[in-house]
């Protein structure tokens, strides 16, 4: 029996190589930190994949930890990589284990603190002896839990410091904006405001933030205003990694799930709830990560493929001929040149009534489907109808 364990530390991934770089430069010093190996794989962009870093170390090895490098969780840490992970645990005799992101951390929080300091220096003011206020800037999201986390991860970088104020602010998705948010603190008069980019690497999103911070030192005369560094290769954050690492190898990985969009319905959000909705997002949008050949400046515009169809191979299905199911539609789809994404799925919790297919956006499920049945399939996708006698359900 192997006893050996590995970390699979999952980045986002970017255009720009010198983002992806950082995130292997951590892995490195996260496998000094543990004692393990840890390789770097990413959610989209770049190589490896997070499946590809797992396939590569699982005949070596009887543990993988995946660890993703987010600093907040939104749908990549609730949806998408669990759906990796999950795959993962089916495709490979390994047992895999899901970490928690970054998150709000004590460490976060000294790192935030040091970096205003820096800029408290170059500014020549003092949080003691002048009104100081803190813009801590991420990136916003559509996940109304991710974004109370910016509000908490201000606040604690308040508490028991002398600033004059520290408030939350996005560059992009929600509100405040960072706009919005430097022209309300420059009511308040402050000597001085300091802006922390809260992110990781120093790509197209901080230097907006940096630009939007140099734009409101030119408008605002009487306050002096500068931006931060972004949080780079700290080694705080190997200390967060390895707490993370800690919590998943001991199976104690905690995540609110009173506040998560994809457990409970929220107003504005109802549409998102639920188990099986969750799951089927996180398909359809990690099938969005496969072409990446024609995007704008924007660093998550996606190019999706016109369908999804997601393939329950799970045990029940892959009993009742799932796996040939899927390669039948896979040779259909490519005979007639269809936009489509056809992928696994873990259990769509119709056990019994599969193999099941589940069509997306067209929000179709087929139940009892044959291999004969998938040139069928085919065929309706290719001229935008469904197979009415093969419907399970609609959602």
């Amino acid at each position: 029996m192997l006893d050996a364990e590995a970390v699979v530390l999952g980045g986002h991934g970017s255009r720009r190589e010198k983002s992806n770089e950082q995130v292997r430069t951590l892995a490195a010093g996260l496998e000094e930190r543990l004692g393990l190996p840890v390789d770097a794989g990413f959610i989209e962009l770049a190589e490896p994949s997070i499946e590809g870093a797992v396939e590569t170390l699982a005949p070596t090895v009887s543990d993988v930890t995946v660890l993703p490098l987010s600093l907040f969780a939104a749908s990549h840490v609730k949806a998408d990589v669990p759906l990796v992970v999950n795959q993962a645990r089916t495709e490979h005799d390994v047992t895999v284990h899901n970490g928690r992101h970054l998150g709000v951390h004590p460490a976060m929080v000294e790192l935030l603190d040091d970096r205003a300091a820096a800029v408290e220096a170059e500014l020549g003011v003092d949080r003691e002896d002048d009104d100081v206020v803190v813009v801590v800037c991420a990136r916003g999201s559509s996940d109304p839990d991710s974004n109370g986390d910016v509000h908490k991860l201000a606040r604690l970088l308040y508490e028991g410091r002398a600033f004059a104020g520290v408030e939350a602010a996005f560059i992009g998705v929600t509100e405040p904006l960072l706009d919005e948010a430097l022209h309300t603190v420059a009511k308040r008069r402050p000597d001085a405001v300091v802006v922390l980019p809260y992110m990781l690497g120093d790509g197209v999103l901080t230097g907006r933030i940096r630009d939007g911070a140099e734009t409101f030192d030119e408008e605002y005369p009487y306050v002096e205003a500068a931006c931060g560094e972004p949080l780079g290769t700290d080694d705080r954050l190997l200390e967060v990694l390895a707490d993370r690492f800690e919590e998943a190898r001991a199976g104690d990985v905690s995540m609110s799930c009173d506040t998560c969009k994809y457990k409970v319905e929220m107003d504005g959000f109802e549409g998102e709830a639920g188990g099986a909705r969750a799951m089927l997002r996180a398909m359809t949008h990690q099938a969005a990560h496969a072409d990446r050949s024609d995007v704008d400046e924007e660093p998550h515009v996606h190019d999706a493929p016109d369908k999804h169809i997601a393939v329950c191979t799970n045990r029940t299905c892959a009993g009742q001929g799932a796996a040939t199911v899927l390669e039948r539609l896979r040779q259909a789809a490519r005979d007639r040149e269809l936009d489509v994404q056809i992928t696994r799925s873990s259990c769509l919790d119709r056990c019994g009534e599969g193999p099941n297919v589940a069509v997306y956006p067209d929000n179709v499920w087929y139940g009892t489907v044959a291999p004969d049945d998938a040139d069928r399939i085919a065929s309706s996708l290719e001229r935008d109808r469904i197979v009415s006698d093969l419907v399970d359900q609609t959602l």
